[in-house]
């Protein structure tokens, strides 16, 4: 598949858009399509492996491999068959991940270690265990255990066509059993009580869910290697979950993600094949998950900060408003001087609140102070009037008093719906703590004023 440069020399555009656009030669675009496919494969089922809480599981997965490549490598070789064959050595990789995937469960099922412990262990001592024969492997005299230790690593750039093919094969048809399985792991990963009453076993669909785990893995050891597989079943799901809320959205963006991580990994492996390719692939996905950790807008954490600053600038608004009207409803004339809200205009939220508030014609700006205008009237004097509502029903049912009504209100006006005013004001009229007028019910505290 190499058709770049030994000697790290970057390679020209064309060379790169050659490989991108698949024209780099046959058996280069067939390893691109085998890992790209590999890539969404392990995207949908990673998505239900992390929301099952199954990522730890199935890194033990891939570490107990190890044992199983180098065993399926010394049977071969003793029964005269090529030791370097793929479908022989990802059986072998198989039949041990499984083994060491049921000693987890075994462990943590019939003794006092809790699942983490025994996945610690097991992974452990498998890959312990596939190191001692990977080196009595290294001292046989065959011929052919050179390429045994690209399963460590991965090596993209060096796949035949046939391996690609193998692996392009098995990742289709990972891809669709998820897509059959859809809703049963989607009723497992959210509310697995639930399907147990509906009749559900959930250990047989946690069975098939490991299943498919087992065969993305497997067939990614060629590609990305048995150390950094994992990285392929897990980045994506995690980077998607950034993005959305929903699981068939969180499952198409993995899929997407995972798919591009192999595309672009496996084209850059291409390019530079002294590279490692798993390593190669496995910072592509890092790439992505850092660009959705910082600028996904449902879960991002620029979009969080904005949503929070924007929170904090439109309680400073309501409390500057409420300031306003408390301070003129308490004799100093339509216009406060701002000495007389600094406890309220302070901070980088409030500076934008008044902003916000002189832009949208909510406050006037005068030479000795700030003033309502009519607009901005009317809409303090809904927040104030919310803010007594709540502060008399808890005076009228939780007993408080009057000094300490005050906190409890500036934090819960802000989410009064006109469903709940209207309640309050029932309950309230009930007792007869509801002023006839449409304005506020009087302060509890009046001397504070406006400050």
């Amino acid at each position: 598949m190499s058709i770049g440069h030994e000697s790290g020399v970057w390679p020209s555009l064309g060379e790169t858009l050659h490989v991108l656009t698949f024209q780099g030669g046959f058996n280069t675009s067939v390893v691109l399509v085998g890992v790209t496919l590999l890539g969404v494969a392990a995207g949908l089922v990673g998505t239900f492996a992390v929301l099952r809480r199954r990522a730890l599981m199935s890194d033990t997965l891939s570490h107990a491999t190890l044992p199983g490549i180098t065993l399926a490598f010394i049977v071969a070789v003793m029964l005269g068959a090529s030791g370097r064959s793929l479908p022989v050595l990802l059986a072998g990789a198989a039949l041990s991940g499984i083994l060491g995937v049921l000693t987890v469960q075994f462990i943590s099922r019939h003794t006092r270690l809790p699942e983490d412990a025994a996945m610690g262990a097991v992974l452990s001592v498998f890959f312990g265990l596939g190191f001692v024969m990977l080196s009595y492997i290294q001292t046989m005299a065959t011929g052919e255990q050179g390429g045994i230790g690209k399963f460590i690593y991965g090596q993209t750039a060096t796949m035949g066509v046939t391996d690609a093919t193998v692996i392009g094969i098995v990742a289709l048809g990972t891809t669709l059993a998820s897509l059959l399985l859809f809703k049963e792991f989607r009723l497992v990963c959210f509310d697995p009580d639930y399907a147990t009453v509906l009749g559900w076993r959930i250990s047989l669909i946690d069975l098939a869910m490991m299943a498919l785990v087992v065969a993305v893995t497997v067939v990614g050891l060629r590609a990305v290697g048995l150390i950094l597989v994992i990285a392929l079943v897990v980045i994506p799901p995690a980077a998607a979950r950034f993005w959305t809320e929903r699981l068939w959205v969180m499952a198409v963006v993995a899929a997407l993600l995972g798919g591009l991580s192999g595309y672009l990994g496996a084209a850059a492996s291409a390019l530079f094949p002294r590279f490692p390719a798993g390593g190669i692939i496995v910072l592509v996905a890092g790439f992505f998950f850092l660009l959705s950790l910082l600028f996904a807008p449902a879960r991002g954490v620029l979009a969080a900060g904005f949503r929070q600053l924007r929170l904090r600038r439109d309680i400073a608004s309501q409390h500057l408003l409420r300031g306003l009207f408390e301070a003129g409803e308490a004799g100093g004339g339509e216009v406060v001087p701002a000495a007389a809200l600094r406890s309220r205009v302070h901070g980088p939220a409030a500076r934008l609140a008044l902003a916000r508030l002189t832009w949208q014609g909510l406050i006037a700006r005068r030479p000795d102070g700030l003033r309502l205008t009519p607009k901005g009237r009317e809409e303090a004097l809904r927040i104030t009037r919310n803010h007594r509502l709540w502060e008399q029903f808890l005076m009228a049912y939780a007993d408080l008093a009057p000094s300490h009504v005050d906190h409890s209100a500036d934090l819960v006006e802000h989410v009064l719906s006109s469903d709940m005013v209207e309640e309050l004001e029932r309950q309230l009229k009930a007792r007869g703590r509801l002023p006839r007028h449409a304005g506020p019910p009087p302060s509890p505290h009046p001397l504070a004023s406006g400050a």
